[in-house]
């Protein structure tokens, strides 16, 4: 479902929106190529989020240990299967 929503950009940014439209034509519109700058901005949050929530999880010494042991698990499956 949409719905349509007023925001207040800087002459800057509509000008780079109807170039991007008009000119280079990397969206069919100018709501599409927002719609789309903002999915990946927003996919961009969330990798930044995983990779602080990774960067956590790494210094957590029960990760670690769980980590070390899996590793020891799947060593000789990773020789059979990785090259060398």
């Amino acid at each position: 479902m949409k719905s349509q929503h007023t925001f207040t950009l800087s002459s800057h940014t509509l000008n780079m929106v109807r170039h991007l439209v008009e000119d280079e034509r990397v969206a069919p519109s100018q709501d599409a190529l927002v719609e789309r700058a903002l999915a990946d901005f927003f996919m961009s949050v969330r990798h930044e989020r995983e990779a602080r929530q990774f960067l956590e999880a790494s210094a957590d010494p029960v990760v670690r240990a769980e980590l070390s042991l899996l590793e020891a698990e799947f060593r000789s499956a990773d020789a059979e299967t990785w090259p060398k």
